[in-house]
């Protein structure tokens, strides 16, 4: 998965949970960003087509966003 596919997925559980999702670009060093969902934050690293997430960056990820990994 990479970040573009990640961001479109918390997006969408964001609609269904009612709470927000956005990425501040420039809260980030070089192509990393701050990736907001509801009151919980974590950094996103390149979202870029061809740059995938590892599985463990991945569960960090959603370990900080408070999202259980079946849920997206």
């Amino acid at each position: 998965m990479n970040g573009n596919e990640l961001l479109k997925l918390l997006k969408k559980l964001a609609r269904e949970r009612g709470v927000t999702c956005e990425i501040k670009k420039h809260h980030g060093k070089g192509s990393h960003g701050t990736l907001y969902f509801g009151n919980r934050r974590t950094t996103i690293k390149d979202r870029k087509k061809e740059k995938e997430i590892g599985k463990g960056l991945l569960n960090s990820m959603l370990k900080d966003l408070g999202i259980n990994k079946d849920e997206i």
